[in-house]
This record gives structure tokens, C-alpha cells and sequence, in this order.
């Protein structure tokens, strides 16, 4: 039987002669071994090869595990992204994804872990991108992020690391990801970047970029290192469309299982008591019946207090609060207001994250300063509930994160407005955070059927 073993960044075949008919193209033998040898990036061709022609082997190079969870955020994909996913997958999830700079690689790369959960790691070029990674991973992934570079080298089933230290640490970390990442990937030609991509035998392989060209014309070796360009978007075809001043980004987020399991049994609680009553929510009197009728009784007051549970779940998950805190990051050099539904919630945000809140409690006086110092750029956030949706000159304001609302196609579009100012090159963006599998899905979809984004 073979035996196929990962070494100094290489792959051996053992149990064959030298000469032998079975060993597939892509191995030299080696003498002083006395097996076979290939770069470690043939992994994914040779064992494909040793399938199809119904070889037996022994499979010790591999060192990847799968991941026991996918994406606890989950944003939802520009048409383009799925595309570019879909066809990086039909070539057995090697190639190169092309799409201008602003358009969304990283999401590309962060659905492609999620659709492999395979341990994955991330190349990039400069650590400022490995700490943007970094954060992007942990903050989608919610579980810890190996960084190598930089001063650090912590290996974990999703690690980020820079280009140099992928040459300088690929020979021993080479069998331990699944799915590699190449960032910028038109770095990779290199010598010695090269290198390390061969030196690695992901079965899985991406590579972003939006100029895949290189002066030296050895853009060709990608083919080799990565796979083919399997998706391409150029700026002209995108601009308008997805590349207008301003956006809306839809944010997914999973309750834990114990929030979930408490969401459920909340939820079930309240329902039972609305049948039981024979309450039509969705009708004009629906809300008012239900508040009527839960005063009444011990059953009415418990179905009370499930309803306002299974809300305040989907208003505040926790993980929508780890993405504020991401997002807050990611735009510190914009200016940005947060929206909540519910006081609890505005003022949990303003605690946690040292932003200052504006309710129908804050005095008038309070409310102008704020918004005076938000103006000249003292404060870069503020968090409101309700009261900036309208009848508020809210000044240079051009990232909005609405963290939980009613749904109501108005007001959507009214916290929609407070941000569509562009500023210098920086388009205005609206994040919705919505957790997935409550009634909070329910009403954004519903509002995406009457609102035309540009």
C-alpha cells in the first residue's frame, strides 16, 4: 500500500519502487529517501489521481481538521459574491477570484471557509491586513484566530499570517490547513513567496485580487500555485450598481445554542397563549388585543414576559454586540451613529463602548452638545434609540449601524438618510444586523421586497 507522508514541505510516497507504474506524474523518485517526492501543493491532484485509478493508500500527510462550526455572522452576498463562490467551487475550490478594490474579496474568501470548514489559513502582505483579518475572522467566526508574524506565532484552525513568515514557516505548517487564503495574491509569483504556496498542500486554494497583473509577466505561475482565474468583475461593469456613493450591507448573526434553545422556549410560550386567544397580530388591533388580554390572567402576564424575552434576544444578541465593537473599529476614522429599538439596548452600547447616548431622556441641551461635538469630529459615534430617525439635522454622519427596529420600510429609509453623505472617496454604508431565525429575518426580508437599493 502507499503511504503518503508530509515533509519539509514536500509530499512522499512510500511503498513504491522506483520505476513503478503507479506513481503518479507529478513525484520524482527520490534516492536518498528511497520513496517518491512531489511539492506539497500536488497533494490535492495526486490523490485524486490514486481515487480514480482505485489505489489503496495510507493517508498521513494530511494534518487539517474540519471546523466544528461555521460563520456565527453572516453577511448577506452581493449577487457577484455568490457568483464568484459558485464557480470557485465547480473547479474543485482552486482559482483565482478578480473584483476591484471595495467590492467585497474578503466576504468571497470568508463564504468559501464557511462552505469548506476545513481548517483555513490567510496569507496576506502587511500586518495592518493580518490585523484586519484578524478581526474579520474572529468577529464572523467567533472562536480564536491564530496570528504567525509580526512577533507572534499562534497556530489555530483559523490562522492569519504575513507572506514572509508563510516562506519562513510554510515547510512546518504546510499539512495543517485545508483551505489557504492568498490575499493580494499577485504577491504570490515571487521566488520565495512561490515557495511557500508549494510548500503547502491545501486540497482548497484562493487568491484575491483586483490586478492579477505583474511587470515581470509571471502572473502565469497563479495558475500553478492557486488554479485558473475562475471569476472576474471589472470596475466599469460594477460601477452604479455596487460601487454607487452609498450602500446597505445586511449582517446575519447566530444566537449560541443556549440563547437559542431559551429564544425557542420563550417564543413557543408567547405563541401559545396568542392562539389560545385567538389574536390576529398582523391585524390593525392585534398588538393592543394582546397587551389587553396579557394583563388579565398569570398565563397572559408569563406570555408577557416570554414576548418581551425572545425581543430582547433578537434586539441584543451578543454577537451582534461583538460586531458593533468590529464594525465601531473598522470605521474609528468615520462617523457613525448606531441604532437601537429599545433604550436597554442604546444604553448598553453607550457603557460598553464609551459612545455617547441620545434617547427621549437626554435633555435638549445635553442632545445639541453631543451632536455639536459629533460635528467637529470630538466624537466619531453616537447611539440613539428612535429619536434621530427623523426631524434630526444630523451633521456628517456617513456610516449607520442599525443594530435592531421594528422593520417598517420608513424607517429604514429614514436611517437610511441620515448617513448618504459621501466623504472625500468614501462611500456612505448602512449595516443591518439581524439574528438570523427570529422574527427579526422575517420583517427585513419583507422590506427588502419594497425597498430598491442602489
Amino acid at each position: 500500500m502507499i503511504t503518503l507522508r508530509f515533509v519539509g514541505g514536500t509530499l512522499e510516497l512510500h511503498g513504491l519502487d522506483e520505476g513503478d507504474a503507479e506513481a503518479p506524474p507529478e513525484c520524482r523518485w527520490d534516492p536518498r529517501a528511497a520513496c517518491f517526492r512531489a511539492p506539497a501543493s500536488d497533494y490535492a491532484a495526486i490523490v485524486l489521481r490514486l481515487h480514480r485509478a482505485k489505489v489503496p493508500y495510507d493517508d498521513q500527510a494530511r494534518a487539517y481538521a474540519e471546523l466544528s462550526g461555521g460563520l456565527r455572522v453572516r453577511r448577506e452576498p452581493r449577487p457577484y459574491q455568490s457568483e464568484a463562490l459558485a464557480r470557485w467551487r465547480a473547479n474543485r475550490g482552486q482559482g483565482v477570484v478578480v473584483l476591484p478594490t471595495g467590492a467585497g474579496k474578503s466576504h468571497v474568501a470568508m463564504m468559501a471557509i464557511d462552505a469548506q470548514r476545513r481548517s483555513a489559513l490567510v496569507v496576506a502582505p502587511t500586518l495592518d491586513l493580518v490585523r484586519q483579518w484578524y478581526d474579520n475572522l474572529r468577529s464572523s467566526f467567533g472562536v480564536e484566530v491564530g496570528v504567525v508574524g509580526g512577533g507572534e506565532h499562534r497556530v489555530e484552525d483559523l490562522t492569519v499570517t504575513t507572506y514572509d513568515s508563510a516562506y519562513i514557516h510554510m515547510e512546518h505548517l504546510g499539512a495543517r490547513f485545508g483551505l489557504v487564503v492568498f490575499d493580494e495574491c499577485h504577491h504570490l509569483p515571487g521566488e520565495t513567496y512561490a515557495l511557500a504556496a508549494r510548500q503547502c498542500l491545501a486540497p482548497f486554494r484562493m487568491g484575491l485580487t483586483a490586478t492579477p497583473e505583474r511587470q515581470d509577466g509571471r502572473e502565469s505561475l497563479l495558475v500553478d500555485l492557486i488554479g485558473p482565474i475562475v471569476y472576474r468583475q471589472e470596475i466599469v461593469a460594477m460601477s452604479g450598481d455596487y460601487l454607487a456613493d452609498y450602500e446597505t450591507v445586511t449582517i446575519r448573526v447566530e444566537l449560541s445554542p443556549s440563547e437559542r434553545e431559551e429564544y425557542e422556549a420563550a417564543r413557543a410560550i408567547y405563541r401559545e397563549f396568542v392562539a389560545q386567544q385567538g389574536i390576529r397580530m398582523g391585524s390593525p388591533s392585534g398588538w393592543t388585543e394582546f397587551i389587553q388580554r396579557s394583563a388579565r390572567s398569570d398565563a397572559g402576564r408569563r406570555a408577557m414576559r416570554a414576548y418581551r424575552r425572545q425581543k430582547q434576544l433578537a434586539f441584543a444578541a451578543p454577537a451582534k454586540l461583538d460586531y458593533v465593537e468590529y464594525l465601531l473599529d473598522q470605521h474609528r476614522d468615520d462617523r457613525s451613529i448606531v441604532f437601537t429599538q429599545d433604550n436597554a439596548t442604546c444604553y448598553e452600547i453607550s457603557r460598553r463602548f464609551l459612545v455617547p447616548a441620545i434617547t427621549h431622556q437626554t435633555k435638549v441641551s445635553e442632545r445639541s452638545l453631543i451632536l455639536e461635538r459629533f460635528r467637529e469630529g470630538t466624537y466619531r459615534a453616537v447611539v440613539t434609540s428612535k429619536v434621530l430617525n427623523e426631524g434630526v439635522d444630523v451633521p456628517d454622519a456617513n456610516v449607520a449601524i442599525v443594530v435592531s427596529g421594528s422593520g417598517s420600510v420608513r424607517e429604514h429609509v429614514q436611517r437610511l438618510g441620515r448617513v448618504l453623505r459621501k466623504r472625500g472617496d468614501k462611500r456612505a454604508i448602512l449595516y443591518e444586523l439581524i439574528t438570523a431565525q427570529t422574527g427579526e429575518t422575517f420583517t427585513s426580508e419583507r422590506r427588502r421586497d419594497h425597498v430598491a437599493y442602489r
